[in-house]
């Protein structure tokens, strides 16, 4: 490769060692990216090529060097992730402190999404099953909640199967929500620990509650996670996004090819996204197969389920 303008980032030992990866594996993507030559003299990393590529590469390599300071471990994907985000021009993102360690973002998609939610009053993820958009509003809401930036987490998913009449149910109302509150309720035990999110659920820190006992309620100084929203029909959109109180924030979470509505078309999700796109404190956040972050043949599954639905709709 050509040489051309240079600069060093000083950087640390260890570092040093996870931008270059083994056999220099690493720092070759990156060459390859931003199509400049990377090198590691000591003390630091030194990047040549054009200014363009040099921003780049910094920003990818600066990504990089965060995880490790953050005793994060750095793979060929995460090589990968920060050079999309490097190319796609996004920050790096937020990390949030879980019970097992940092919750960090594993595509530019998610990286975006995490800005979103850290600069939005209301935040739109969708996406297919898999992309991280429940795990990651839960993560985001719980580093509110202990930093005290909000007072209560407020979870609600609309319990289609059945009808939103659950009163047939035994036991009392968390009791009756839970089965369908599993996924939320695994995020949360993961990032905060199953004993904190106990006591927190105990002093009404955490709230669940299905869609319909919403209505009359003012959400204030709350973080709101609607999940499962293309389930919610228009109506009930409208009335949990007018929820929101004083010193609330709100993570509306769902898939819109995957509506469980007998009438497909009355779901409140792709309605709410088409008129709030553009509206000042409203963020959306798409996410596609590429960002599935489950095992590999989810992705697969995912494509081959879309090729089917775009040739029946021909």
């Amino acid at each position: 490769m050509r040489r051309g303008p240079s600069e060093f980032l000083p950087l640390a030992d260890d570092a040093v060692r996870a931008v270059a990866g083994p056999a220099g594996r690493h720092a070759a993507l990156i060459e390859d990216a931003f199509k400049v030559l990377v090198e590691t003299p000591g003390g630091g990393v030194s990047l040549n090529g054009d200014a363009g590529g040099r921003r780049g590469a910094k920003q990818a390599i600066e990504t990089l060097a965060g995880r490790v300071a953050s005793n994060l471990d750095v793979t060929a994907a995460d090589v990968r992730v920060a050079i999309d985000q490097a190319r796609a021009g996004v920050p790096n993102a937020a990390h949030h402190v879980g019970r097992r360690g940092l919750v960090a973002a594993k595509t530019a998609a998610q990286a975006r999404y995490l800005e979103a939610l850290a600069g939005h009053d209301l935040v739109f993820g969708l996406g297919p099953a898999g992309t991280g958009k429940t795990f990651l509003a839960v993560a985001h809401g719980a580093h509110l909640l202990r930093s005290g930036e909000v007072e209560r987490l407020v979870v609600t998913r609309p319990a289609v199967e059945a009808g939103e009449r659950l009163g047939f149910l035994p036991g009392d109302l968390t009791e009756k929500v839970d089965p369908y509150m599993a996924p939320v309720w695994e995020a949360m035990a993961a990032i905060l620990g199953a004993e904190a999110l106990r006591k927190r659920r105990e002093r009404a820190e955490i709230e669940v509650a299905p869609i319909a006992f919403m209505r009359g309620r003012t959400l204030s100084h709350a973080f709101v996670i609607v999940d499962e929203a293309q389930n919610t029909t228009r109506l009930q959109m409208k009335m949990v996004l007018t929820r929101l109180g004083e010193g609330s924030r709100m993570a509306v979470t769902g898939d819109p090819s995957q509506v469980d509505l007998i009438n497909a078309s009355d779901s409140g999700l792709a309605h709410a996204v088409s008129i709030l796109e553009g509206v000042e404190g409203v963020a959306i956040s798409r996410f596609t197969s590429a960002d599935v972050v489950r095992h590999p043949l989810v992705g697969r599954i995912v494509d081959a389920y879309d090729a089917d639905a775009a040739r029946r709709s021909r």
